[in-house]
């Protein structure tokens, strides 16, 4: 579900776009489909929506704004930056597992949409940057962009396996972050450790 502070009408048409768009594509939904999901007048969609492809735009800037903070808010228990870390990972995978549309439309769009690559522009990497600057990971500054890309595949490839009813969303979700862990040089029992701590669901939605 997409965050507060929108009326209802425009909730369940965000809702019903981010369930289009991720089985069909940007491109190929229309006014009339998103009405009969969203059980609104062609009317109302017309009120809210000036195009089908700014829609999708603001559908993705939404998630990907609503996830960011939801992240963050996940932190405010944890000081380590690996510990972080393999929250937000595990958080991801558990989220698509969760909430299908929304871990369909990450899939088909996490790396091709503008908007979506914030999802690693923000939390993600300053728990990377804290990570370097206190020795914790045996990386180059550098390397941060190959890094960031290194985990969202991983992250993507996780939520795969878990759509594809290979693997329950917990042990992709620890496997995932302790790999990503141990890539960046934590040992494998410190990685296996957060991998495998207790999981708190992920925060609701700030309103307004």
């Amino acid at each position: 579900m997409l965050q507060p502070g929108l009326t209802t009408a425009q909730r369940r048409i965000y809702n019903a776009a981010l369930q289009l768009f991720a089985e069909k594509g940007a491109t190929q939904v229309t006014v009339r489909e998103l009405a009969d999901i969203a059980g609104v007048a062609r009317g109302t969609v017309y009120n809210h929506v000036d195009s089908i492809q700014g829609l999708f735009e603001e559908v993705a800037v939404t998630l990907a704004t609503d996830m960011n903070q939801r992240i963050v808010s996940s932190f405010r228990q944890q000081n380590d930056p690996a510990a972080k870390l393999a929250t937000a990972i595990r958080l991801y995978v558990r989220r698509a597992h969760e909430e299908p549309a929304w871990g369909n439309f990450i899939s088909r769009f996490g790396f091709s949409s503008t908007a979506l690559r914030r999802l690693g522009a923000g939390a993600p990497v300053q728990v990377l940057m804290d990570g370097i600057q206190c020795g914790q990971y045996r990386i180059r500054v550098d390397q941060l962009s190959a890094v960031v890309t290194m985990i969202a595949s991983s992250v993507l490839g996780a939520i795969y396996l878990v759509r594809e009813g290979l693997r329950t969303w917990r042990d992709a979700g620890s496997d995932c972050a302790e790999l990503v862990l141990r890539a960046l040089g934590l040992s494998e029992e410190q990685a296996r450790a957060l991998a495998t701590a207790e999981l708190l669901p992920l925060p609701e939605p700030r309103l307004g």
